[in-house]
């Protein structure tokens, strides 16, 4: 993996109009790790027969390297917002960001 790949990616999460402090929690217990977030709010288009329904949706982006083992339940706190994780994070092709399905909690 190249060093160009990586240094991009830590070039956006550090971006302050992209990226924003937030606190991990494994498990949804503990005090918790100092992470950055990049939040995505992309709708999601669901079809009940000839219905169809626009869902908004919360994504949140993480670097693998501050979050390797983020999971299903875990919690991220950003400000005064808790959100769980909910789903198994997905992966990027280099491994570097894990794309996290959240709810607001």
């Amino acid at each position: 993996m190249t060093n160009a790949f990586i240094a991009a990616i830590d070039a956006l999460f550090a971006d302050p109009n992209i990226g924003e402090d937030a606190v991990w929690k494994a498990g949804g217990v503990g005090p918790g790790v100092a992470v950055r977030i990049i939040r995505k709010s992309p709708d999601r288009l669901a079809e009940f027969g000839e219905s169809r329904a626009v869902l908004p949706t919360l994504t949140l982006d993480i670097r693998r390297s501050q979050s390797a083992t983020i999971a299903e339940g875990d919690l991220i706190v950003i400000g005064a917002e808790t959100f769980k994780i909910i789903g198994e994070p997905m992966g990027d092709a280099l491994a570097l960001v894990a794309a996290c399905e959240a709810v607001k909690v």
